[in-house]
């Protein structure tokens, strides 16, 4: 399962059933488990644990050091990937710094396409899809089922809520909430994700109650704060605006608007 052409570090730990192919690089402090699929010309480096049945297309960079100016070589630095990612072509994942508690941990299920950036510290949730040539900044989290449409810039310390969709080009420097579609250059709300969560078989209960709070939010000109107070007497009735009223209140850069 290993091509003879790889190169793999004696002090890399390698399970049962991983395919490694020809002129892949792999170096210590590395940990793969079993079902994954490494292909050719890939270069992984540590401390960097992979789990299992992920597929790692060629010419990506997994693990390597972070593109931080602060970073001098802690060894305090890792990446972690969870179980059944798929990583396309020229993709970049960079491990985690001391300051942001030296480690870019990846869940499971993520659908990550060509020529994506995921930097130091960042924190992916799962099942998430990055289209491509996405990027992500330092510190950045993405939520569960997030879906991050070509070109799409998150700025470093912002936030992505989970069922949220952004759109060709999308940049941001704030965080974006749960359940919403956002677009454009500064990234703007463009409404509820309402296709997104009848895929998740979110009820149309919930689905209209989300719509009622984005509106509360977006629709109502009130602010951040009335519109919190606002989304209190929902959130007791509906989790998933819970979910968002407590996103919006631990937002430490504000929220799109």
């Amino acid at each position: 399962m290993i091509d003879p052409d790889a190169r793999i570090s004696q002090d890399a730990k390698i399970a049962d059933g991983v395919t490694v192919g020809a002129g892949t690089i792999i170096g210590p402090n590395v940990e793969i488990e079993e079902g994954t699929w490494i292909g050719p010309h890939v270069v992984i480096n540590g401390p960097t644990k992979i789990g299992k049945e992920n597929k790692i297309y060629q010419f990506s960079s997994i693990g390597e050091d972070p593109q931080d100016k602060k970073f001098h070589g802690e060894s305090e630095s890792r990446l972690e990937i969870g179980d059944r990612n798929t990583i396309r072509e020229f993709c970049t994942l960079n491990r985690g710094t001391e300051d942001g508690g030296g480690v870019t941990r990846i869940g499971n299920g993520n659908w990550i396409m060509a020529y994506v950036h995921i930097a130091h510290d960042c924190f992916i949730g799962n099942e998430t899809i990055f289209a491509n040539n996405s990027s992500l900044a330092g510190h950045v989290e993405i939520g569960d089922f997030a879906i991050l449409g070509g070109y799409t810039l998150i700025h470093q310390f912002c936030r992505v809520g989970m069922h949220t969709i952004t759109r060709f080009s999308t940049g941001t420097s704030k965080d974006i909430p749960p359940y919403m579609i956002a677009a454009w250059d500064p990234a703007q709300p463009k409404g509820l994700n309402k296709e997104g969560l009848k895929r998740r078989d979110f009820s149309k209960e919930t689905i209209e109650t989300l719509r009622q709070a984005y509106k509360t939010i977006y629709k109502k000109k009130l602010t951040v704060v009335e519109a919190c107070a606002q989304l209190e007497g929902m959130a007791e009735e509906c989790p998933e605006v819970g979910h968002m009223l407590d996103f919006i209140r631990s937002s430490e850069r504000g929220i799109i608007r």
